[in-house]
């Protein structure tokens, strides 16, 4: 059982939850339905608004059949170990079933991979963070709930590190910067994020340039907050758009979805203490292009 206490209310039951808990909108809907979420100890609908000092009790007993169908797939797997997968996940791939997205996502490879997967969410077994589809790079993965717990609980103090490489389209001035703007749903489009005082949270991406190309800069990012589609909108609100992102950007190339890549990560083992590093090289498709802007600055 676990007891949550509402400090501000305001907030539609399952979004608040959603933002707190490692279970998506639709499965904490269910468990409202079902009766395993209550308010105050009494029963609520879905579209129940949170009070101020509202005592939100999450019943331990809710259980629901994984709709993630285990598919054999290529996993470039960097480390792996009784509690943990790292992994470079290819730009394309969908991280769990979602809308419109309901196989050939990297939790059904990962459950063919292996059975040995932290089962907190039915729904995204493994799986602690995600990576947008067309975003590639390393990922961490929690094979028991003990290191899924607690490495949720790093992502959510900022004591994992890791840091992005992204090309912009456009030549960026300045050598440092930190945006520090917040972070909510496009009230116009409601799959798209956007910098917005109202219904959001705070977002800080710190930028650093690694190299200036005709029209385009090469960059490194590090998150201070983990929000929705961070760093293509605040790169998209600076002006300055990662290259080739359908959505927040100008879209240029049909075989690659936006370039942006995780490139490292730093954090301690959730079991063995560890310190742990790994990095990833940049994709093949990202390689070639710099080296062919790198040829245009040669001219």
């Amino acid at each position: 059982m676990e007891e949550i206490k509402v400090i501000e209310g305001g907030e539609r039951i399952d979004k608040f939850l959603a933002d707190k808990l490692n279970y998506s909108r639709s499965q904490i809907n269910k468990m409202l339905d079902k009766g395993f979420i209550v308010v105050n100890k009494n029963l609520v609908k879905t579209s129940y608004k949170t009070k101020e000092n509202d005592i939100i009790t999450i019943l331990e007993e809710y259980k629901e059949e994984s709709n993630v169908v285990p598919e054999k797939m290529e996993l470039d797997i960097i480390f792996e170990d009784a509690d943990i997968i790292v992994l470079n996940k290819k730009a394309g791939v969908v991280v769990h079933p979602g809308s419109g997205n309901k196989t050939h996502t990297l939790a059904s490879g990962l459950m063919y991979h292996t059975k040995n997967l932290s089962d907190l969410n039915d729904e995204r077994p493994g799986i602690v963070h995600r990576l947008d589809k067309d975003t590639s790079g390393i990922m961490l993965v929690a094979k028991t709930n003990k290191a899924h717990q607690i490495l949720a609980q790093n992502f959510k103090d900022h004591s994992i590190k890791r840091e992005y490489v992204a090309l912009l389209k456009g030549i960026l001035p300045h050598n440092k910067v930190k945006i520090d703007a917040p972070i909510g749903r496009d009230k116009n489009a409601r799959k798209k994020m956007c910098v917005t005082a109202k219904n959001s949270k705070n977002a800080i991406t710190n930028l650093e340039v690694i190299k200036r190309y005709q029209d385009y800069t090469l960059v490194r990012l590090n998150l201070e907050t983990g929000r929705t589609h961070q760093i293509r909108v605040h790169m998209n609100y600076i002006g300055y758009p990662v290259f080739n992102d359908p959505v927040y950007g100008v879209h240029k190339l049909k075989e690659h979805g936006q370039f942006l890549h995780s490139k490292k990560i730093d954090f301690i083992h959730p079991i063995t203490k560890e310190a742990m590093h790994f990095s990833s090289p940049l994709p093949d498709y990202f390689q070639k292009f710099l080296e062919t802007l790198e040829e245009i600055n040669d001219k």
